[in-house]
C-alpha cells in the first residue's frame, strides 16, 4: 500500500528539506530569509550564516514621489505643454477605479490584506509550482513597490545601469526587497501602498502609473476604467512588453481573460459580470503623450524661452542638472504670462506674412505689456518639427537672446541688425539735453571726417563718414533714400520720415555724445548674446543699428517709451508650484521708473505717433490699430533684416521680417519675390510694417490704450513742416497685411542701398 504521504510534501523531496529548514525558523526574517536559501544550504551553519546576513540588510527604505509631468500653463489657465522624464500623473486612490484595485489584487497579490509585505504562503505555492515545472512568481504588491521605488530612485539619479530587473536579482536582492517590504508595511497603510504602487508602476514606455496608462490607452481617467480596461492594465503590471495590446494584441487578450478569471475567482466580480468582461473586445483609443516644447499645444517657441527662464535661475537647483530634474521630474506647474487671445493672431500673422516660403525669410511677432514687462504673445513663421505644417522648420528661436532658447545655444538666432529702429534713441538723448522737438538741424551734412569735434564725456567718438577719406578708414559719404532730404529740416521731421542726416546732424548738435549711450543703456538694450553685454554706441554707425538685437529686446526698449519712462525687464513665469501645488518661485515685475525722464517719454512719442500718420510708415497699406500709436520702421544695409517696432501705451510689438538664421552676409534683401510678391528691394515698411499693422489692429484694443500724453509746449517748440519730396510708386500691397490691407497708395521707391542708408 501507497505511503499516505503527499509526495510534493515529503521530506525527502527538495520542498521537504526547505519545510524542514523552516520548522526550525523561529522568526518572521529568518523565516524569509531560510525560504530564499538555496535547497543544498539546510545546515546549521548556513542557517545561521543566512539569518545573519538578513539582520545586516537594510531594514528602512525612503519614498520619494515618482517623476511626474511638468506643466506649462498660459496666464488663462490653458495648457501650453507638458514636459516630463516620465509621463505620469499622480492621483489619490479614491480617483482609481475600484475595477484596477481588484483586477491588480486579483492577479497580483489576493492575499494583500492578510499578509504583512511578505506572503509566506504564496512562496509555497510558487515553490510547489515551480518544482511541478510551471513558473510562478511570489513577490507581492509591498515587494514590487519596494522594487519600483528603489528603480525610480537610481533613475532620478541618473544610475540606469544600476537598476536590477526581476529576472536579474539575486538571493541578495530578493532578501533585501523582502525585508523592506516588511518594514514598509509597519509604516504605511495598505491603502498608501497601492496608491504608491499604482502610480508608480511601469505600464509603457509612454505611461506610468495608471491615470497615465488609463490616458495612453483608453482617453480615460483612471477613475473610469472599466472591468475589462482595468484588467488589461492589471495584466500589462507582469510584462509591459509581451502583454502589450499595441503590438501583441492576441497574448493582450489572453492575459486580460486571466485577470478578469482571477477576479472572479477572488470573489470581486460576479458570474454576469465575467462573462460580459471576457465577450467584450479589446478596444483601443490611443492618446499618445507629446513631451517638449516641440509639441506644445500653442506657442512653441514661447515655451521654449519659459523653459531656458527655468533651467537658467539658480532658485530651482544649484546645478542644471538639478534643475533639469525638477523640471522633467518635479510635477511642476508653470505658470507664464502668454496670452492666448494675442498669441493666436500673432502666430496666423507671421504665417501668412511668410509661412510657406522655399527661401526660409523669417518672421517674428513679440508683444510685451508696459508698465508690467509681461511677454503676453511671441511666434514665428516656423516649426520645430518637420511635417508640422511648414516647409520651414528650425530650432532657433527669432525673438529672444541666444542664451534663451535651445536652437539659438546651437549657434542661431542671436538678434538681428535693428537698422533705423535705433534713432529714437538720438533723438531721446536729444531731448534730454533741453532741446526742443521743432529745431531746425543741417541735414544737407554728409560728410563726417576722422576728425570730426564730437562732444563727448566717456568714450571717443569713433568712425567717420567721408569718401575721400576710406582709404583710412571711414566709411563712404552718408546717404539718405531720397535725394529731396539733403536739406535743412526740424529734428522731429527727420525722425518720424527717417532721414539719415538730419539723424546725424541731431548727435552733432548734442552737447555729450554719451548721453546716447545713457538713454539706449537705461532702455534695456542689449547684444542679443545675451551676456548682458550694453551696446557700444561711440562709433557713429552705431547710430544707424550695426548690432544684433533681438526682437524682444526691441520691444521691451519701446515700451519704455509707451510708459512715460519706466522700464521693465521681461517677465514670462508668473508663478512655479510644486507637485503639491506649494508656490516654489515665479517672476514679478521687475521695473524701474523714469529710467527716461517721462517728458522726455512723451516727445518721443509724440513723434513717433507721426511715423503712422505722415511717415515712412503711413502708407495704406500698413493697417492701424484702432487706438492711438506710435512706431518707427528701421532695414539694415543690404535689405535683408526689416523692422517694424510700435506700440500703444497698452501693448509694445516688435515685428521682424528678413534674413533670421544670420546667413545675411550670403544674401541681401534685393530683388527678391515673397508670397508670390516681387521687391526690388524689401523695407522695413513692405513686409515687417504691415505684418506688424495686421497684428495690431486685431489685439491693440485687447490692452486698452488712452491717448498719449503731450508733451510740454516748451519741448515742442514752433513746428514748421517742409514739404515731402515728391513720391515714386512703391510695390503692390504685400501679402503680410492681410486680407483686410487698405489700397495702396503712392510711396516712395528706396534708391540703391549704400552705407549707413535708412529705409
Amino acid at each position: 500500500m501507497a505511503s499516505g504521504k503527499n509526495p510534493v510534501f515529503d521530506t525527502a523531496t527538495t520542498l521537504g528539506k526547505i519545510l524542514a529548514f523552516l520548522g526550525v525558523s523561529a522568526i518572521g526574517g529568518v523565516l524569509v530569509a531560510g525560504l530564499m536559501v538555496p535547497a543544498a544550504a539546510v545546515t546549521g551553519n548556513a542557517a545561521n550564516g543566512s539569518v545573519q546576513f538578513f539582520d545586516s540588510l537594510p531594514s528602512e527604505l525612503t519614498v520619494e514621489t515618482p517623476g511626474q509631468v511638468t506643466r506649462v500653463l498660459a496666464a488663462d489657465g490653458s495648457e501650453i505643454a507638458s514636459l516630463f522624464a516620465e509621463n505620469r500623473t499622480y492621483v489619490p486612490l479614491k480617483s482609481v477605479s475600484p475595477n484596477m484595485v481588484d483586477a491588480l489584487i486579483a492577479i497580483e497579490d489576493s492575499r494583500f490584506y492578510e499578509h504583512g509585505g511578505v506572503d509566506t504562503t504564496g512562496i509555497l505555492r510558487a515553490v510547489a509550482a515551480n518544482l511541478r515545472g510551471s513558473r510562478q512568481g511570489a513577490s507581492t504588491i509591498t515587494q514590487q513597490y519596494v522594487t519600483n521605488v528603489i528603480n525610480d530612485a537610481l533613475i532620478a539619479q541618473g544610475k540606469d545601469s544600476d537598476v536590477v530587473l526581476n529576472g536579474q536579482k539575486g538571493v541578495g536582492d530578493k532578501l533585501r526587497e523582502m525585508k523592506l517590504a516588511i518594514a514598509l508595511e509597519k509604516k504605511y497603510s495598505k491603502e498608501e501602498i497601492l496608491e504608491g504602487y499604482l502610480n508608480i508602476v511601469f505600464f509603457n514606455r509612454n505611461a506610468y502609473g495608471v491615470q497615465a496608462a488609463s490616458q495612453y490607452f483608453f482617453s480615460v481617467d483612471a477613475k473610469k476604467l472599466s472591468i475589462p480596461q482595468a484588467a488589461l492594465l492589471a495584466g500589462l503590471v507582469n510584462s509591459p512588453t509581451l502583454y502589450n495590446p499595441e503590438t501583441n494584441p492576441e497574448q493582450a487578450l489572453e492575459r486580460r481573460n486571466l485577470v478578469i478569471d482571477a477576479m472572479l475567482q477572488h470573489g470581486k466580480i460576479t458570474q454576469e459580470e465575467h462573462d460580459k468582461a471576457i465577450a467584450t473586445p479589446i478596444s483601443l483609443k490611443i492618446k499618445a503623450p507629446r513631451q517638449g516644447c516641440a509639441y506644445a499645444k500653442q506657442a512653441q517657441y514661447f515655451c521654449d524661452y519659459v523653459l531656458h527662464t527655468v533651467l537658467n535661475d539658480p532658485a530651482f537647483g544649484e546645478t542644471p542638472e538639478d534643475r533639469e530634474k525638477k523640471v522633467f521630474r518635479g510635477g511642476l506647474t508653470i505658470k507664464t504670462t502668454l496670452d492666448p487671445r494675442l498669441q493666436g493672431p500673432a502666430q496666423e500673422q507671421v504665417d501668412r506674412t511668410a509661412g510657406a516660403n522655399p527661401d526660409k525669410w523669417g518672421a517674428s511677432l513679440v508683444s510685451v505689456q508696459p508698465g508690467t514687462g509681461k511677454v503676453v504673445a511671441m511666434a514665428q513663421n516656423t516649426r520645430m518639427l518637420e511635417k508640422q505644417g511648414l516647409r520651414f522648420t528650425t530650432t532657433y528661436n527669432f525673438n529672444v537672446d541666444r542664451k534663451d532658447a535651445s536652437g539659438n545655444e546651437l549657434g542661431g538666432a542671436a538678434g538681428f541688425q535693428p537698422g533705423s529702429t535705433m534713432k529714437p534713441f538720438t533723438f531721446a538723448a536729444w531731448l534730454n539735453e533741453g532741446k526742443t522737438a521743432t529745431q531746425t538741424v543741417d541735414g544737407s551734412r554728409r560728410v563726417y571726417p576722422l576728425n570730426y569735434p564730437w562732444k563727448t564725456t566717456c568714450k571717443p567718438v569713433t568712425g567717420a563718414y567721408n569718401d575721400a577719406e576710406e582709404g583710412l578708414g571711414a566709411a563712404p559719404t552718408l546717404q539718405n533714400a531720397e535725394e529731396g532730404w539733403y536739406r535743412p529740416l526740424a529734428v522731429n521731421e527727420g525722425l518720424y520720415n527717417s532721414i539719415n542726416t538730419a539723424t546725424y546732424a541731431s548727435a552733432a548738435g548734442l552737447e555729450d555724445f554719451c548721453d546716447i549711450q545713457r538713454i539706449v543703456d537705461a532702455a534695456g538694450m542689449h547684444d542679443g548674446e545675451g551676456q548682458d553685454k550694453k551696446l557700444d554706441m561711440s562709433t557713429l554707425s552705431s547710430l544707424l543699428g550695426p548690432f544684433n538685437v533681438s526682437p524682444l529686446t526691441m520691444a521691451s526698449a519701446f515700451a519704455v517709451f509707451a510708459s512715460n519712462g519706466t522700464y521693465c525687464a521681461p517677465m514670462a513665469v508668473t508663478d512655479v508650484l510644486d507637485g503639491q501645488g506649494k508656490r516654489i518661485g515665479g517672476q514679478a515685475p521687475n521695473c524701474k521708473k523714469d529710467v527716461v525722464k517721462p517728458d522726455v517719454a512723451k516727445g518721443v512719442n509724440w513723434v513717433l505717433q507721426d511715423v503712422l500718420k505722415k511717415g515712412s510708415g503711413s502708407w495704406n497699406y500698413i493697417p492701424k490699430p484702432s487706438v492711438p500709436a506710435a512706431a518707427k520702421t528701421g532695414t539694415n544695409n543690404n535689405n535683408s533684416q526689416t523692422w517694424m517696432v510700435g506700440y500703444t501705451t497698452g501693448l509694445s510689438t516688435a515685428s521682424f521680417f528678413g534674413e533670421a538664421l544670420n546667413d545675411f552676409s550670403a544674401r541681401d534683401g534685393r530683388n527678391v519675390t515673397v508670397n508670390g510678391q516681387f521687391y526690388e528691394q524689401i523695407d522695413g515698411a513692405y513686409i515687417a510694417g504691415p505684418q506688424w499693422g495686421g497684428y495690431m489692429q486685431r489685439v491693440a484694443g485687447l490692452y486698452p490704450g488712452g491717448e498719449f500724453e503731450n508733451p510740454p509746449q516748451s519741448m515742442i517748440g514752433n513746428p514748421q513742416p517742409t514739404p515731402r519730396p515728391t513720391a515714386t510708386v512703391a510695390p503692390t500691397a504685400p501679402a503680410g497685411g492681410g486680407s483686410d490691407t487698405p489700397t495702396q497708395p503712392s510711396a516712395p521707391a528706396p534708391e540703391p542701398t549704400k552705407p549707413g542708408r535708412d529705409k
